[in-house]
């Protein structure tokens, strides 16, 4: 737990930026504020120039975005960024400089060892790092669903290896690749041919195993951050791997993970553990054909674990099935979790 506050009470709220506000996690982050009544006292929308000058909405209230390369950060508190690494890499700094807590979405800044990569269901004392540079990094959308799951589990019986594929919405890959499966699909349901542009092959009625670019081993960059993020988060000699795939839909990530542990863990145990686990709700029942689907995640804030079972295959292992809003959990949420406890 925190020893201290990392910021001094200020009954009137915090003044509070969004970098990145027009984007879609942005959009999620404000959405998020409200929803959870977070005590803003001013609110301060930023993005680039090519979007300062346009209006957001914040508690039915509109705001003016204003051009982060223009802004004096002097006076923020705390700065929820989803921008892009490069902009993290060059704004994140000035920020912390200017005596703002930073929690960044991008992966600028996730495997730096002087910066705390969080989950709050999971490491939150990790935040303790924040105190000498003020930068906090935000986990990628797929480990931050898959520690959750992971957490009350290693808690009770050590976990020694994760295998993991995820099957990835294309809403992480942004608006624009959301826009390009709903083109495709009205494409390809009229005959036509589908037209290409954000990803390597079509992906309406496709699945395309490779997210992010190819490294030298044949792992891609996506696979290569779940392995080393989910190694920092649990702070544990973990062995990790990952298979990556892009799926036509349009919200959710889903994710099939078989655990081996240091002892036999059984099923139903698991399953009690996760029910009681903090941000997790348990869908499994297969009696009823009860599991957790993208479809009904969407748009929620739970990490949902169900197809709980033993492997029959491997001594002291399990799977499990783990689906979450990558948008909100995945993002947006998580950042504002970490916010709430730099306030608490």
């Amino acid at each position: 737990m925190m020893n201290e506050r990392f910021l001094p009470e200020k009954k009137e709220g915090y003044v509070v930026a969004v970098v990145g506000a027009t984007g879609a996690v942005g959009q999620t982050m404000l959405e998020i504020l409200a929803e959870r009544d977070f005590p803003v006292a001013t609110l301060i929308p930023l993005a680039s120039s090519r979007s300062a000058g346009s209006a957001v909405t914040f508690k039915g209230r509109e705001y003016i975005v204003q051009d982060l390369e223009q802004f004096d950060p002097s006076g923020v508190d705390i700065a929820l960024f989803s921008a892009g690494g490069d902009t993290s890499l060059r704004h994140a700094p000035r920020f912390a400089e200017a005596g703002c807590y930073v929690v960044d979405n991008s992966s600028a800044w996730r495997m730096d060892p002087e910066v705390a990569l969080v989950v709050p269901e999971v490491n939150p004392e990790a935040l303790e790092m924040a105190r000498h540079n003020r930068i906090i990094a935000n986990p990628n959308c797929s480990t931050i669903q898959m520690v959750v799951a992971l957490k009350p589990l290693h808690d009770a019986v050590p976990i020694q290896r994760v295998v993991v594929s995820t099957y990835q919405a294309v809403s992480g890959a942004g608006a624009r690749a959301i826009n390009e499966l709903a083109k495709q699909t009205g494409q390809l349901l009229s005959s036509q041919d589908a037209t290409v542009e954000v990803f390597s092959s079509r992906i309406a009625f496709n699945v395309i195993p490779h997210i992010d670019l190819f490294m030298d081993d044949g792992y891609t960059k996506e696979e290569r951050k779940m392995i080393n993020e989910t190694v920092k988060i649990m702070g544990a000699d973990i062995a990790v791997t990952a298979t990556t795939v892009r799926v036509p839909v349009f919200y959710g990530h889903s994710e099939s993970v078989n655990i081996t542990f240091s002892a036999p863990l059984d099923a139903t145990r698991a399953r009690s553990l996760l029910s009681e686990a903090e941000g997790v709700c348990v869908v499994d029942d297969p009696s009823t054909e009860d599991y957790p689907m993208p479809s009904e995640a969407a748009g929620s804030d739970p990490v949902w674990v169900g197809r709980i079972r033993n492997d029959l295959s491997c001594p002291n292992s399990l799977h499990l099935w783990v689906v979450a809003d990558n948008i909100r959990k995945g993002a947006a949420l998580n950042a504002v979790q970490i916010a709430e406890i730099l306030i608490s």
